[in-house]
């Protein structure tokens, strides 16, 4: 007895292929056309079907990251950063420092390229399979503070725990108060040894004492940030004002 194409797609459907399901017919035509083996043919709707739930979830993942915007690393111009040469920029893309655990800190002044950096390196940890969240300073403490009774902070927090990667933009750009250095303390040590941390900012570890208002908070979170790291300095005029667009 004959079976339809239609029946053929109902039921990889049922079966939840359904990528492998709608491209079922052309699929049979380039078997046909090909003359292609049975085994072949199965082969071809496989990979078609795992080639498509990589997409699908490597786009899932790039909207739970909530980059502020996209910035290859391929785009990241080495001319305007001389502080950074192309083998470290091959070896962090690498991504080896993820799978151990480690964390990296860029430091420098505004518009060096530290979160283009940090961006390139989300979108490159999300290509390889791993999740990955971008969090500004400033957006993450209000999240802390209104995590127990507002529902989005409780779903952003949970993605951010969740996360492989967790990048956390323009730290320390602001003093904080007790409960806020407390709230954040919490948060690096539920990270620690579960999680990589990519973190930017425009002032060194030794100035966030200042910032966290309590010495003890700031050598915690620093014991658990900087246990294994690694520290970039990035230097140089301000890409920005360098390449900046003019009305006249």
């Amino acid at each position: 007895m004959g079976t339809s194409v239609e029946q053929l797609q109902s039921q990889l459907q049922h079966l939840r292929l359904v990528e492998t399901s709608s491209e079922l017919p052309q699929l049979l035509r380039q078997a046909e056309a090909s003359s292609w083996t049975y085994q072949e043919l199965l082969h071809a709707l496989l990979t078609y079907e795992e080639s498509r739930r990589e997409a699908k979830m490597i786009d899932k993942h790039l909207k739970w990251a909530k980059f502020p915007y996209q910035a290859s690393l391929s785009a990241f111009d080495l001319t305007d950063q001389p502080s950074l040469s192309d083998r470290q920029l091959r070896q962090m893309q690498e991504l080896t420092w993820l799978d151990q655990l480690y964390n990296l800190i860029f430091l420098g002044p505004p518009g060096v390229g530290k979160t283009h950096l940090a961006i390139g390196l989300g979108l490159e940890a999300i290509q390889q399979g791993h999740r990955v969240s971008f969090v500004s300073m400033g957006e993450l403490v209000p999240m802390l503070k209104t995590e127990e009774y507002v529902k989005k902070a409780q779903v952003q927090m949970k993605r951010i725990r969740q996360a492989d990667l967790v990048i956390i933009d323009d730290i320390m750009y602001m003093a904080m108060n007790e409960q806020e250095a407390n709230l954040f303390f919490h948060l690096i040590n539920h990270l620690y040894e579960r999680s990589s941390i990519i973190l930017t900012s425009n002032k060194g570890p030794e100035a966030w004492g200042e910032l966290l208002g309590d010495q003890g908070i700031t050598t915690a979170i620093l014991d658990r940030l900087l246990h294994r790291s690694e520290v970039i300095h990035l230097h140089g005029d301000s890409h920005r004002m360098k390449h900046r667009e003019t009305l006249f």
